[in-house]
């Protein structure tokens, strides 16, 4: 299903949300006709380019005819907010409530719905696929499942979280102001039990050289799942899927993946 036609094209667009405006890019291809359409999911602390992977991502599914949608998390990129409002629960609220917007605009196909996680973003999409309903397929990027276990461990990348934010009031990761109530919320987040009712075509990408979160914990997915979610191990592959190759090999598998289930 080529788009191949010219008529593509990119533009900027806003969803609301609980009073706030969480700005977005459509990569619509050329033409008339509804189209299967992929939300994007970005990753902790990152936005909607997510590095630009998710933008070169989407140009390669507007070549195919798939429409996507890149948005920013509140808090994160420009869309409305403060990091330190975040929570893992209102990421997945916000991607809940942009994936219902999608569903009416007009170049859309409802039924026809797909979602790209990475890293938290990853998290956050195997969650929304399992309860916001008729989802068609998820692709989880280097999901970071381990976070509720790091963190409800009380460390961050070696550092002592109670003793940061008894400190300061928060805890910088990244240059980012980590809430208390963010804290908590990845330590009771169930990754795998909220993600395990999803009974779509899901399909998790992870490298083995992944020190962020470790290949261990996707590997963990598929025993929650019912035979319905596939993992494919990159080999040499970092978090941030950083080399040419790399980046690549997880473009075009995610490329077939949905293309196989959307077309």
């Amino acid at each position: 299903m080529p788009g191949g036609d010219g008529g593509s094209m990119i533009r900027a667009h806003e969803f609301q949300h609980q009073g706030r405006t969480l700005r977005a890019t459509l990569h619509l291809p050329g033409g008339t006709a509804r189209r299967p359409a992929v939300v994007f999911v970005h990753g902790f602390s990152n936005n909607r380019m997510e590095n630009r992977s998710f933008v070169l991502m989407a140009r390669l599914l507007e070549d195919h005819g798939i429409a996507s949608v890149r948005f920013d998390l509140s808090g994160h990129g420009e869309s409305d907010g403060d990091f330190f409002d975040v929570t893992i629960t209102g990421e997945i609220a916000e991607t809940r409530a942009v994936v219902q917007a999608v569903r009416g605009l007009d170049f859309a196909d409802p039924d026809r719905i797909a979602l790209v996680g990475m890293s938290m973003g990853g998290v956050v999409a195997g969650i929304v696929a399992a309860e916001e309903p008729g989802i068609r397929a998820a692709c989880l990027w280097s999901p970071a499942a381990v976070a509720p276990f790091e963190v409800g461990a009380g460390f961050l990348k070696g550092r002592d979280i109670a003793a940061e934010l008894a400190e300061k009031g928060y805890f910088d990761a990244d240059s980012h102001r980590m809430s208390p109530a963010l804290v908590d919320d990845i330590a009771r987040l169930d990754v795998y039990g909220r993600s395990r009712p999803y009974s779509g075509p899901v399909r998790i990408i992870h490298g083995d050289r992944d020190d962020i979160a470790p290949l261990s914990y996707a590997r963990r997915y598929l025993d929650h799942y019912a035979g319905n979610a596939e993992l494919e191990v990159v080999e040499g592959a970092d978090h941030g899927w950083s080399t040419v190759p790399h980046r690549s090999r997880l473009h075009r598998s995610t490329l077939r993946f949905l293309r196989h289930h959307l077309e």
